[in-house]
């Protein structure tokens, strides 16, 4: 007896907490899945740093054999004021003089990477100024493009989503959540041709040492706001038309990033993923809830009202007896 009331309490606490142990779950899941990429990134590309640094070491130690008259900590202070300047996009090498990092197709890159949060990291400003200036332009023109942002996205998924499913919906007699969930794959489909697979193929040709898998990683790095900045095009040297591939870069991410949040919200506004989303809220409270607390709330402000008429009633029928004073008392006299 005692064992079934208590799996019957563990049941109601468990249900009447379900979205906070769906949370719970969400938040362990996703500690997980952080460690595993951990795991995962650790074991793949710790072997490929540990031979760079082998083969880093092998050409300083033969650089300085061959030169014994340069000594090693010239050589490293050297080196170090090279990667300071390649930090900030300033290469030493004379094939990579003829490019120049801030002049205006270069910088409208740089903006457009700053406010989309992208942010490749390959140029940085150089100068206090420059840097103080690209705060003041980030506060004011990340909130500024995220508002652009879902005023298109809104005005498009007006006429790539949502006018259509209901067109097909009511025309055809389809079901809405089938309609939407096709809908969402073709969309999905379209938009991974039209803005990955076939821009990767156009900078495999446009990249000399791109090949189309690094090209595709480019696509997916720079629509997806990451922006590691180990490939961003129009750096090679002697680069035609460089200006002009810039701008087009530049309006390649704009209209990328667009349609990704397109694609995205579309898939949010699937039914199964509204549900699914919704097992990890907290509940809000339902209107029958509010109106029994109110209604409770009104019953017991009328009980204490009862309650206090009640008393006036029974204080006035009780006689108070009122004090006479000996003048007017007419024993005395």
């Amino acid at each position: 007896m005692l064992q079934s009331l208590a799996s019957n309490s563990c049941v109601r606490l468990i249900q009447s907490h379900k979205s906070t142990w769906y949370f719970a779950s969400l938040v362990l899941g996703y500690l997980l899945y952080l460690i595993f990429g951990a795991v995962v990134f650790s074991s793949v590309e710790l072997p490929y740093e540990d031979l760079l640094r082998q083969e880093l070491r092998a050409i300083k130690k033969q650089f300085l054999q061959e030169n014994e008259c340069l000594s090693e900590e010239r050589l490293e202070r050297f080196l170090k004021k090279a990667l300071e300047a390649s930090n900030y996009g300033v290469s030493i090498l004379n094939n990579a003089s003829a490019n120049w990092n801030w002049d205006f197709t270069s910088a409208l890159f740089f903006a457009s990477t700053v406010l989309s949060t992208t942010g490749y990291g390959h140029t940085a400003p150089l100068s206090d100024g420059g840097k103080a200036f690209c705060i003041i332009y980030s506060v004011i023109g990340i909130p500024f493009t995220l508002l652009f942002l879902t005023a298109v996205v809104q005005r498009i998924m007006v006429f790539s989503t949502r006018r259509p499913i209901m067109y097909i919906h009511m025309h055809w007699g389809f079901s809405k959540p089938l309609v939407a969930i096709v809908h969402a794959t073709l969309l999905a489909m379209l938009a991974v041709s039209c803005f990955f697979l076939i821009p990767a193929a156009i900078f495999s040709s446009l990249e000399d040492n791109w090949n189309f898998l690094e090209s595709f990683y480019f696509c997916f790095i720079s629509l997806s706001t990451i922006g590691l900045g180990d490939y961003v095009p129009g750096e090679a040297v002697n680069q035609k038309f460089r200006e002009l591939y810039k701008v087009g870069i530049t309006v390649y991410l704009i209209l990328g990033l667009i349609v990704m949040l397109v694609v995205l919200e579309t898939f949010c506004e699937l039914q199964q993923l509204k549900q699914l989303r919704k097992m990890f809220y907290l509940k809000k409270e339902k209107p029958q809830d509010r109106l029994a607390i109110l209604e409770h709330d009104h019953l017991s402000f009328t009980t204490v009202s009862k309650r206090a008429q009640s008393e006036d009633k029974t204080q006035s029928f009780v006689s108070v007896p009122t004090l006479v004073s000996p003048v007017d008392d007419p024993m005395i006299q």
